[in-house]
């Protein structure tokens, strides 16, 4: 893919997820699921309104930002309410999360690229993230998780331009990595999952480094032993394969301990607690360490993941094949010239003819797929480990890895730092906590069929133009539980191919 295509086709999907997420931003004239807080906190920051914060500050303050910027700019008034606390239009407290939600998938572009140099890698990445449903309806209101993500990106993008330069250069990145680490944990506490996956790719790229030294210096040594006594050397080889083209991962271990406790480490811890200061200094009835008490008893109070607590709670292993996506908003109409409804309690059964639904949930066939595709990737690394050692009872351990399996490492490896830790989570949790691990996720589906339009077989890369075209179909399919649209009650069961949807 030439330069010039590549640009072309990384700016259509930017202005496609920038169309989407602003068209219609004012269409409900209310607070939509949990704008009911963050709407609200972002717009105590204007009025000076002291309130307790569940989750670190940072995307209210965000939100907040955005509701001055969009009061101050003469359009997108022709409605407003006054549910955040002040006579506000739905766009002023939307728009700036929106904006910033047009900038996930050329994030995820960019890592991809980065971690492999191939454009069509990274323009497969940004066009299927920009084809989810989830990040879609979460930048579309006053929410927080598109905050979480896009930090967290940023900090790995970051680290990767780091590896990718030397000296001076290397710290101006890793110092920014360091400040993005922060900033998602200074949105909410699971945002330190992105960090724990930087750390977990560089203790595994270490780990790599050693084994390799160590199996190196035995080969050596059982070498010498076998020309002096004049028999077989032991069964342990060091595979000198390696491939011309390379990947900022294999510079992992040019980073020392040091260097990563300092700009992963204290950089990050740093930037979270200067977040807080703003709003310690608007309610002042706990300090720093208090507010963190207050802030973890208050989730512990939630009660555990069950139905009974909250109708949408889904336990983390619901969250890949997307067994329960949750409603954000639904309400009906007798028709559609009626005025939308924005208040109160759906119509009855069977008086309703016209459905507003807001569904939080992904692209089917992307996660789907995607989950597919990590598995792979999965398989991928464990056979190079086990078919050696199975074959000729020796541990192989290449001099270089190849680009793809640094790939692999690097996706499986965060994906696992953003999924597992909710193992242990007993509290009530939904389906957008699985946003930080399922960016990892279009991440291996766009390598995956990436490989397959690189490939010589024409059944592969049949293989992958259909993977996509059905992902995109997906994508224009469900759009409208993506943004609200309406829909009559046989179009909506449609789109409900699961009770466990609904």
């Amino acid at each position: 893919m030439t330069k010039k295509w590549f640009r072309i086709g990384m700016v259509s999907v930017f202005i496609l997820s920038l169309a989407l997420r602003f068209w219609g931003l004012e269409r409900f004239n209310t607070l939509v699921f949990d704008e009911v807080y963050f709407a609200k906190f972002g717009n105590n920051y204007l009025t000076h309104t002291p309130f307790f914060n569940a989750h670190p500050p940072l995307s209210q303050y965000m939100i907040g930002i955005g509701i001055w910027i969009g009061s101050h700019i003469p359009f997108g008034h022709d409605t407003v309410n006054g549910l955040t606390g002040s006579l506000r239009s739905p766009w002023t407290y939307r728009w700036f999360n929106a904006f910033t939600g047009s900038f996930i998938p050329l994030v995820v572009a960019a890592i991809a690229y980065q971690l492999s140099y191939r454009r069509s890698f990274a323009l497969l990445a940004g066009l299927f993230t920009a084809c989810d449903g989830i990040f879609l309806v979460e930048s579309r209101y006053a929410l927080s998780n598109i905050y979480i993500v896009i930090f967290g990106l940023l900090g790995h993008w970051f680290l990767l331009l780091a590896l990718d330069n030397q000296n001076r250069r290397r710290s101006f990145w890793l110092v920014f990595a360091g400040i993005a680490f922060g900033a998602s944990v200074g949105t909410k506490w699971n945002g330190l999952w992105f960090l724990s996956g930087a750390y977990l790719i560089w203790v595994a790229a270490w780990a790599i480094h050693l084994i390799h030294s160590f199996l190196n210096s035995k080969l050596f040594f059982a070498s010498s032993s076998s020309k002096e006594a004049g028999g077989r050397g032991q069964e342990v080889e060091v595979s000198t394969y390696s491939l011309s083209s390379q990947t900022p991962l294999q510079n992992l271990t040019q980073l020392n301990i040091f260097q990563m406790l300092f700009y992963l480490g204290i950089i990050p811890a740093l930037i979270y607690s200067i977040i807080w200061i703003p709003h310690l200094q608007l309610d002042k009835t706990y300090g720093f360490i208090a507010v963190h008490q207050q802030i973890l008893k208050f989730h512990l109070q939630l009660g555990g993941n069950s139905p009974n607590v909250h109708p949408y709670c889904a336990a983390w292993y619901k969250w890949p094949l997307m067994t329960r996506p949750m409603a954000y908003y639904y309400q009906t109409a007798k028709s559609i010239t009626e005025p939308l409804p924005v208040m109160g309690p759906p119509l009855p059964v069977g008086a309703g003819q016209v459905i507003y639904d807001v569904h939080a949930m992904g692209n089917p066939f992307l996660w789907w797929f995607g989950v597919a595709a990590m598995l792979f990737l999965v398989g991928m690394l464990v056979s190079q480990a086990v078919i050696p050692w199975v074959k000729e009872k020796r541990f192989s351990v290449p001099a270089t890895l190849s680009v793809d399996t640094w790939i692999a490492l690097y996706l499986v490896i965060n994906y696992a730092a953003n999924l597992l830790p909710w193992v242990k989570v007993t509290r009530c949790v939904f389906i957008y906590h699985y946003m930080c691990a399922v960016v990892f996720v279009f991440l291996a589906i766009a390598w995956f069929v990436d490989q397959c339009l690189r490939s010589y077989y024409q059944q592969l890369r049949a293989l992958g133009v259909t993977i996509t075209f059905i992902i995109l179909a997906a994508f224009i399919f469900w759009m409208p539980v993506y943004l609200g649209l309406p829909l009559s009650p046989h179009d909506y069961k449609l789109r409900m191919w699961f009770n466990s949807w609904i």
